[in-house]
This record gives structure tokens, sequence and C-alpha cells, in this order.
């Protein structure tokens, strides 16, 4: 029997029908106290419960009903169902131990899906055997649900983060990715895009870390011609390019005091004013960010804007350092070795596997990224295409020499192209993808580096 709990008769009775047709029993609960008394007293395979009983409308009634049926029941599976303006204390039901949860109003196939999802109804195809179980699902439960393209990785430690980031990609709800510099914040985001309804339009990425305040408005939000001296033509920004799908903003936590309260406006509003316009356009956008900064304690220190802050995140997703991935490292490894293979044209690369063992010692504080960097670099500098442990230790040690003679490679074994981008990629790592700083430290003009970038295939 599945139970649903809610104190508005009209939701009870929508889903009573809508399960009693699927050939679900059901039963019905309007208060905390009578849902309780019905999980003891009957047997009770599903509950179906709303996140506020009383004119409230904080949720914490909904989570207080939850830590009461985990007490007495476990195993039961229960589905949280909120308003937009409770999804975070929705994921934070998930933390607790809810199965998952749907938002009001809903469709009737999401409310089927969740059911079958959730009881492991046999035939269904997109049912997780390990949330059928009750245990925490696993990369291959995930894979079933979500399209994992480009995900590379099995670790408990990512596979929760996915976990939380695939329940809420099917929403609207603002997401704030944090983590380390090269942890694949990026990878995340288009994780989310893909596995939402706004897949088959953009997903616009913006690093505001080199975004200057003179061109954040033209830059973010467009400019009509003779909005100032070289506009000489209408400019769409970032936001209308991304206009019915999802917008990436990268190194959020860059943004200065200026550039905080024209973002902040923009997400209250949802519209925005091309520069030099005097028209208002509505925007119909999901905003995910990232940062790698602690936005809290900025916020302590008064450099981030708390307000901004509780717009952004809504809900929040870390991903782990590698360090915190255990045998991550060997797939990413592979992974790594066989992009490398199709970006070079090196077909017959290889990777051996005291190389792994070896590559599993080293410390990695540029994490995901500096583990692909380095392996592109040993395969540019290997003297075969069976990467060993010289081949590795060579390249690792070059990411960190500041002698630019003791770097150049041996003549004959690199073109120019080569030692070029090779230069660039360690030049990112080095300094953590501020491509400002990269850019700088190449003797380049930022435009002349994103060329460059364009060029070599860079992701940036």
């Amino acid at each position: 029997m599945i139970l649903v709990i809610d104190d508005d008769e009209a939701v009870t009775a929508s889903l009573s029908l809508l399960l009693k047709q699927s050939g679900y029993a059901s039963a019905t609960a309007a208060t905390p106290t009578e849902a309780i008394a019905r999980i003891e007293r009957d047997d009770v395979a599903l509950v179906i419960q709303d996140m506020n009983f009383t004119r409230k409308t904080t949720g914490e009634e909904g989570l207080e009903l939850l830590a009461r049926i985990r007490r007495r029941a476990p195993d039961l599976p229960v589905i949280l169902m909120t308003a937009w303006g409770s999804i975070e204390l929705a994921v934070e039901g998930l933390k607790a131990g809810a199965r998952d949860f749907i938002t009001k109003p809903w469709t009737n196939g999401q409310i089927l899906h969740a059911v079958g999802t959730a009881l492991g109804v046999p035939g269904d195809p997109r049912a997780p055997s390990g949330e059928a179980s009750g245990r925490r699902p696993t990369r291959a439960d995930l894979a079933e649900r979500y399209d994992l393209t480009g995900v590379t990785g099995e670790s408990r430690t990512l596979v929760n983060a996915i976990d939380i980031a695939g329940r809420v990609a099917a929403t609207d709800a603002s997401i704030l990715i944090t983590g380390e510099s090269g942890t694949g914040k990026e990878v995340l985001a288009e994780f989310v895009h893909q596995n939402s309804p706004r897949k088959e339009r953009p997903l616009v990425r913006v690093n505001l870390g080199g975004v200057s305040s003179s061109l954040f408005d033209s830059e973010l939000f467009g400019h009509v011609k003779g909005a100032f001296t070289d506009a000489r033509t209408d400019r769409a920004g970032r936001f209308a390019e991304a206009e019915g799908g999802t917008i990436l903003l990268d190194e959020i936590g860059e943004l200065d005091p200026s550039g905080q309260v024209k973002m902040l406006r923009v997400l209250q509003d949802r519209a925005y004013t091309p520069l030099g316009s005097d028209r208002v356009r509505p925007m119909d956008v999901r905003v995910i960010s990232a940062t790698n900064r602690n936005l809290e304690e900025d916020i302590r220190s008064g450099r981030f804007r708390e307000d901004l802050f509780y717009r952004l995140n809504l809900i929040t997703v870390h991903l782990p350092a590698l360090a915190e991935r255990g045998d991550d490292l060997a797939l990413l490894a592979r992974h790594f070795v066989q992009t490398t293979r199709r970006t070079y044209g090196f077909p017959e690369l290889t990777l051996d596997e005291s190389a792994i063992r070896w590559l599993g010692t080293r410390r990695w504080p540029g994490n995901v990224r500096q583990l692909r960097h380095v392996i592109e670099r040993a395969a540019l500098i290997a003297d075969s295409r069976h990467l060993t442990v010289q081949d590795f230790a060579r390249a690792f040690d070059r990411t960190s020499e500041r002698d630019a003679e003791d770097w150049v490679p041996p003549v004959g074994t690199m073109t120019v192209e080569e030692v070029e981008k090779t230069m660039i990629l360690k030049s990112i790592a080095h300094h953590d993808g501020n491509l400002s700083r990269v850019a700088e430290s190449l003797g380049l003009s930022r435009g002349a580096l994103y060329r460059r970038l364009e060029k070599f295939g860079i992701e940036h």
C-alpha cells in the first residue's frame, strides 16, 4: 500500500485516483500523527508526503515527519512533495534518507516514474536496483536514470554528487557547484544540462574571472548600436545566447561588487536590459554557478553579497578533490589516454600498469585538470607510444619547474605548434585555469590567448 500524506484533500484525492488507475492500492493521512499511526498499523510499502501541514511554509514539518518515519521504519521509501520555494529543504530531505522528491505542480508521468523507481517495479527500465533495495545508488544505478556522457568515475563521493545533481536536473532550480580548481565543475554543469528539459537549447559558459568590469554589461546582457564608441552594431549578450537553455557562471566568486549588484537584479527580476537600450527583456534561462572559493567566508568578510549567494545556491553540489575519489584516478588516467589518442592522432598510445600505480602515489593539487595535462604532456614528450613511469616522471616534474630552458624538449621530439600548445597547457595548470593570469604569463592579450585555445581545441 502507498500512503499519501497531505492536508489538502484535493491533492490526496487526485493522487489516490491516479494510483488506483495505475494499479496501486493507497491510503491517505492529513496529519503527521495520523500518518505515523498508519505506518505502525498497516503494511505500507511507500510514503508520498508533503513538506507542510499547517500555515507554515518552511518545509520543516516535512523534515520532522521524515525523521520520525525513518526512526520507525528505516527501510520504508519516502517521496517528498514540495513547492518551488522548498526545493532546498527537499534536498536536505534526500540527505536525511528520502528516496526522491517531486515538485508541485507535477505531471502524472513524474509521479508514476518516481513511484515505480522507489518500489523497483519490474519492467520499469529506469528503476535502479540500488534504490529499490534501499542502499545508496552506484554509478551503474545512476546510468539507468541519467545520461552520464562525459562523467568519468564511480567513487562514492562522486556518485553522491551526481545523485543530488541528477535529482534536481529536471527542475529549474539554480545550482551552485563548489570544489577545488580542476575538480570538474564544468563537466557537472554539462551533466545537469544534458539531463534537463532544456538539453535541446544552448549551454552557454561564461568565465566571470576573465570579464572586466568595463565589459560586464556588454558581455552578459549585450548592447545596441551606438551604446559606446566601438558599438557599431547590436550585439546579443551571453544571457540572450542562453535563452531557453542554461548559463554557467563560472568563477562567480570573482565578481566585483558592481557586478554582484547587477547579477542580483537580473536573477530577481528574471529580466535584463541591453547596454544602451531602454527595453527590458524577459529571461528564460536556467542558472548554474561554479566557484572554488568559500563564498560563506567571503560573505562574512564583506566580499560577497549574502542576498546574491542565496539566489545562486538554491541547491549546492560539492565536487570532491581527486584525492577523495579513491580508484577514480586509474579510470580517469585511462580515459585521458583515450582522449589524447584522438586529440593528437596517436592511435597506438598505451599506458603501462606500473605508471598508473605511480600516478596514484602523487599529490594532485590541480586535481583532474592537472592529471589530464600531465598525461597529455607525457604523450607529447615520450620516446614511444607506450607511456611508462619515466615518461610521467618527466612530465610531472615539469608542471612545477620555473626554468624555461630546462623545460625545452629535445630537438626533434616536438613541433613548434606542439611546444606552443604544451606551454599553454602548462600555464593553465600552473595558474589553476585563471585565463587572465595565463595570458599575462605568456605575454599574450586575452583575445590572442582565446584564438590559440580555439586553434588547439583546448577547453576553457
